[in-house]
């Protein structure tokens, strides 16, 4: 049901014959499913885009699945079985992450893999830095000690480790959280750090594991902005027109074409490469 709506909502966008579509009967059936997401209430857009992701990604993949039951002979029944965890929305946006930890005793190496859709990226600074500032702390190795030792399996006891992470698979669109909400002295607080974001080449290879063999080369293609602070706060973005090139800025009902220069802003939230 939900993905039927988006599906209306995307047709609606692209018509063109509006100046501006509300997405009013897609939130009423999401929130149905899922009414910690009510309009009464302020939510935040990283958490509200995963369960958009993650619903979508459900609902295609049981359409898939049954597509494939129909279509698939016998003798394809393993290959059918592989396809049924993915989606549109996995071959859009889903990565791998390999995190290498090696335990400081005995050297033993081991990987563990873990599937993403958004990477939730620290930010370094407290009053300006860049978007590779912010994945250089993401990506640097860190050491796990006390009580976050690992387990060896080699040595056979607790052990103090060090863990870097690389990307294993990079997703067709990256997108980027940008950690803006922090705490500070057992106290949460938002941090307003301009983050410069690069428009084109943005390039992952540093953080791209040898064994990958994509493109590691992005563009930005959209921004989401939060303005306010942790208890209230207004939800903006900026898209680029994927056939024209040129940037539009939604802000409700108002719809305006914008230039480059203003895409930078020192608000943005989630980054789409």
């Amino acid at each position: 049901e939900s993905a039927t709506a988006f599906g209306c909502l995307v047709s609606d966008m692209w018509l063109g014959e509006f100046d501006y579509v509300s997405p009013e009967a897609f939130h009423s059936i999401f929130e149905k499913r899922y009414p910690a997401f009510s309009r009464t209430t302020q939510h935040d857009a990283q958490e509200f885009l995963i369960c958009v992701l993650d619903d979508l990604h459900e609902a295609f993949k049981e359409v898939r699945a049954l597509l494939c039951q129909e279509r698939a002979s016998p003798a394809a029944g393993a290959s059918t079985r592989s396809l049924r965890g993915t989606s549109i929305i996995t071959q859009l946006f889903e990565g791998q992450l390999s995190y290498a930890i090696r335990c400081l005793t005995c050297r033993a190496l081991s990987d563990r893999p873990e599937s993403f859709t958004i990477l939730s990226l620290p930010i370094p600074s407290t009053r300006v830095c860049s978007l590779q500032d912010c994945l250089e702390c993401f990506f640097q190795p860190d050491v796990l000690t006390r009580n976050n030792q690992i387990h060896c399996y080699w040595c056979g006891g607790n052990r103090d480790a060090t863990v870097k992470a690389s990307i294993t698979k990079a997703p067709q669109i990256i997108i980027f959280h940008l950690k803006r909400f922090a705490w500070q002295d057992k106290h949460r607080r938002k941090l307003s750090t301009t983050v410069c974001y690069p428009f084109s080449d943005l390039d992952l290879s540093p953080y791209i594991s040898p064994s990958c063999c994509n493109n590691t080369e992005y563009s930005l293609c959209a921004v989401v902005n939060h303005a306010g602070d942790l208890d209230y706060g207004h939800y903006t973005a900026f898209c680029k027109h994927s056939v024209t090139k040129h940037w539009y800025s939604f802000d409700d009902a108002q719809v305006t074409k914008i230039p480059d220069s203003a895409v930078q802003a020192d608000t943005a939230y989630l980054l789409f490469y």
